[in-house]
């Protein structure tokens, strides 16, 4: 068929190509729904390409579970680049294999086109690579041409989620639209067919519209493309109609050597009756149906029983090769049942992937493996939930690490293995801490502890130590994490352990850092240093994490900036998704400090759209938001309370108490709270404070909400906090200025003389705090001042949900029924860009829906 409506598509691509060869590297995504027509796209352009760029060519296959790093196997088959080396030759480490990829692929003398095929269906680790190659692609000669399903699977979503994080510049996404009814009906005209009514059962989808094209040549075509394609096979022999339904159990594509292995010497005049009646394209070396949508047509016709022996039969002929890929084999096991087979390679190919950092795809292998490990002895089943425990707590799956890490408690304690019960438990208690449950979070700490003082000292017992330690000192109880960090890195060292010795180290730092700032930043630096060196990546992000929120806490706002953005990097590069989001919702509360209220809620609202993260993952995110929607007198704050007070119930951490005392205190001060009650907390947590240190903001506060209160002694705090409760309320201010911290200064200003006053009313106004300009102003009259700003024009207080004048441009479109993208093109900014206003629309209206919005919008006379 010939190629309809692609000229313009084409040509962008043409454009992206010549840039490249400039030395302007970039990424094209073309989406579209299955059978629109991008693969025949990538085909034309390939064709168009010709001589001008080396082309290396993958896609991904539909297994049950993915195989790790595939389409990056491919991409090195084709440029011979011996992949499987280089992984031994790294240690799996992915950020230097992934570094040898781009130096592969990086020609100087012609650009590189890198086709990846059907991304929807893509391992953890290959869109990291994505991501890693996205992220440094601008300076290289290389085009990524990618496509992808535009339906609303899991795998689209995390397409979605992994090109979002590749700078706008370097990306351009290229919708592969259905054909217009014009161009089916030309077609259907050359063909001497009925144009309107193929247009009718297809809607212009390209592939449906080949796949009518090519039936019978009756008056009506058939009802569904599955009829089209069922009706083709029928015409073969029976030898031919057996060989196609061999193929259709191949993902992708079916090698040759394995269907001659699979169907004996006459494969190759079946196969050939396949590709003359247009339904298998001959690849040279393997056959392929020309679409899934064709393959699945055929091996849904299968029944069970036939199903299971073809797929016997592809495993057996794989397993005589000796070099293919652990999840091909897996898939067709599980597909033929072959339970023996499942249980010695599932483990395996869990192994691989994790490797690789594809732990998605290791806890699906380990999912797998568990379904048949009955049969095993326990020590096995044992190390098996053990290692899905593992792998799902890397991935957020905590409910799921903790059943399965239960499960191989019970069996170590069956089998009296002291160690490695005590081991799980000190597991189950870092498990239970995230999920945010802090009291049994101490308790299976500590009968860790003592379990394993039971037994010759070890590594179980060191790493025992340093969690007891962290745990202490997440809760503020500096002598006991200095004690039993000190008694883990002792230990550590005599075991020649860098990993523990790297964590432990990491929790005296940050508890050092109330009582020595100077050896606390040393001592996480050194843990960084030596996680990063060794490739220890979750003491890696703790490690950025921990040292971002000590210069936080020691109002160092751009080295905790720095921290912050390398931290999340390196997350997002590793795959690391609980500690990128905890860490971009400490960013949200740095850029709420630092005057970027816009960008932080952006980023909080981003953050909670995910459902899915524990709530220690949420709360930095949900304390930016309430913070917030409070100064700004926003509508929503309610629900985001409650998350915090349920945190708080089971467990009530300083860090965590601190916040929510400072965001009460706030709300009292505002009148939107009982300030006694707000007093309470300040109390709580100060009871809960080991140097006076710590408490500076929340002592402010106290003297905001109580004014005749004794501060008590600030040695030790802040310096802006330090003045404020001294009396000193201009140099204060001149210090959270220099600090570019707009609300800060604000506050310090209040409480200064009438023009101080009127210059924090206009900071406030021009932060968009709605609700703390009120405040002020209530103040400035009852001190007697006259002539007070009347603030925001009309059309902004008649905007009583507090949106900015570009949400309210957003707002006034979604109203006439655009889509984001529309609306992205309307006002002439990203996709993306809209999505963070309307998360922010939705919010500031309370609703849950455009619909919801708009018509709350008309109630309040918004819109």
């Amino acid at each position: 068929m010939m190629l309809l409506e692609r000229q313009t598509q084409l040509e962008h691509l043409d454009g992206l190509l010549a840039e490249a060869t400039r030395g302007h590297g970039h990424v094209a995504a073309l989406s579209g729904e299955a059978g629109a027509g991008k693969s025949a796209l990538v085909e034309a352009f390939i064709a168009e390409a010709g001589e001008r760029a080396r082309i290396l060519r993958s896609a991904c296959e539909d297994l049950s579970i993915p195989d790790p790093l595939g389409p990056l196997y491919d991409l090195a088959r084709e440029a011979q680049w011996p992949l499987p080396q280089a992984i031994d030759a790294r240690q799996g480490q992915r950020l230097p294999l992934f570094s040898d990829a781009l130096a592969v692929f990086e020609s100087k003398g012609r650009p590189t086109l890198l086709v990846i095929e059907d991304l929807h269906w893509a391992d953890d680790a290959t869109l990291d690579f994505i991501r890693f190659l996205g992220r440094r692609i601008a300076n290289t000669h290389i085009l990524l041409l990618l496509t992808a399903r535009t339906d609303r699977s899991e795998g689209q979503m995390r397409v979605r989620r992994a090109l979002g994080e590749i700078p706008a510049g370097s990306i351009t996404r290229i919708e592969v639209p259905l054909l217009s009814e014009a161009a089916v009906r030309s077609l259907a005209a050359n063909a001497g067919r009925d144009g309107e009514a193929i247009y009718r059962a297809t809607a212009g989808n390209a592939f449906f519209v080949t796949e009518l094209l090519c039936a019978d040549n009756e008056t009506m075509p058939p009802v569904s493309v599955r009829d089209a394609v069922l009706a083709r096979a029928e015409r073969l022999s029976t030898g031919a109609r057996s060989m196609l339904d061999a193929v259709s159990v191949f993902p992708r594509r079916a090698d040759a050597w394995a269907l001659q292995g699979l169907c004996g010497v006459a494969s190759a005049g079946q196969l050939a009756e396949c590709v003359s009646n247009g339904l298998l394209d001959d690849l040279g070396d393997a056959y392929a149906f020309r679409h899934e949508i064709a393959r699945r047509a055929i091996e849904m016709t299968l029944t069970t029983s036939h199903r299971r022996q073809f797929n016997q039969r592809a495993l057996s002929a794989l397993l005589e090769r000796g070099d293919i890929a652990t999840a091909r084999l897996v898939h067709h096991a599980v597909e033929a049942s072959n339970f023996e087979v499942v249980r010695e390679l599932a483990p395996l190919a869990a192994r691989e992937a994790s490797r690789v950092g594809a732990h998605r795809d290791a806890a699906g292998y380990y999912e797998v493996a568990l379904r048949q490990a009955d049969g095993l002895p326990a020590e096995e089943r044992a190390a098996l939930y053990e290692q899905y425990a593992f792998e799902c707590h890397l991935i957020g799956r905590i409910d799921d690490a903790i059943a399965a890490q239960e499960h191989a408690r019970k069996l170590q304690r069956d089998l009296g293995k002291l160690l490695k019960e005590g081991n799980s438990l000190r597991c189950l208690s870092r498990f239970a801490y995230l999920l945010g449950d802090r009291k049994s979070a101490d308790l299976l700490g500590a009968q860790a502890v003592a379990l394993l003082e039971t037994a010759p000292a070890g590594p179980e017992l060191a790493m025992a130590y340093s969690n007891l330690s962290q745990l202490a000192m997440l809760s503020e109880r500096l002598d006991v994490a200095l004690s039993l960090g000190d008694k883990a890195i002792k230990l550590a060292g005599l075991l020649d352990r860098p990993d523990i010795f790297c964590h432990a180290l990491n929790n005296v730092g940050s508890a050092e850092q109330w009582l020595d700032l100077a050896s606390g930043r040393q001592r996480l630096a050194q843990s960084l240093e030596i996680a990063i060196e060794q490739n220890f990546q979750e003491h890696a992000a703790r490690a950025f994490t921990n040292s971002a929120c000590v210069e936080m806490n020691q109002l160092g706002y751009g080295e905790a900036r720095s921290l912050l953005e390398r931290g999340i990097n390196y997350c997002v590069e590793n795959d690391l998704v609980t500690w990128r989001d905890y860490m971009r919702g400490v960013l949200a509360q740095l850029r709420l400090r630092q005057g970027q209220w816009d960008l932080a809620e952006a980023e909080a609202l981003d953050l909670l759209a995910n459902d899915q993260a524990t709530a220690l993952v949420r709360y930095p995110a949900v304390v930016a938001l309430a913070r917030l929607r409070v100064r700004r007198g926003d509508p929503g704050t309610g629900p985001l309370f409650e998350e915090m007070m349920r945190f708080l119930e089971r467990g009530g951490e300083l860090q965590r108490l601190a916040p929510y005392a400072l965001l009460m205190a706030e709300r009292a001060w505002l009148g939107q709270a009982d300030t006694d009650e707000a007093l309470d907390l300040i109390d709580a947590a100060e009871s809960l404070s080991p140097t006076r240190a710590i408490f500076a903001e929340l002592a402010c506060w106290r003297q905001m909400l109580a004014p005749d209160c004794d501060p008590g002694d600030t040695t030790g705090m802040a310096e802006p906090y330090r003045m404020l409760l001294g009396g000193d309320w201009q140099g204060a201010a001149d210090v959270w200025a220099g600090m570019g911290a707009s609300f800060e200064r604000g506050l310090a200003l209040m409480q200064g003389d009438e023009p101080a006053q009127r210059s924090a009313l206009e900071i406030f106004e021009r932060l968009g705090a709605g609700a703390v300009a009120h405040k002020v102003r209530e103040i400035m009259r009852r001190n007697g001042v006259n002539n007070i700003a009347r603030g925001p024009r009309q059309t902004t207080r008649a905007n009583s949900a507090g949106l900015t004048q570009r949400q309210m441009e957003v707002l006034q479109l979604i109203e006439r029924g655009l889509s984001n993208k529309r609306i992205a093109e309307h006002l002439a900014i990203s996709p993306k860009t809209v999505d963070h206003h309307v998360s922010a629309v939705l919010g500031k209206l309370d609703a849950i829906s455009r619909g919801e919005a708009t018509a709350a919008a008309r109630d309040s006379g918004l819109i």
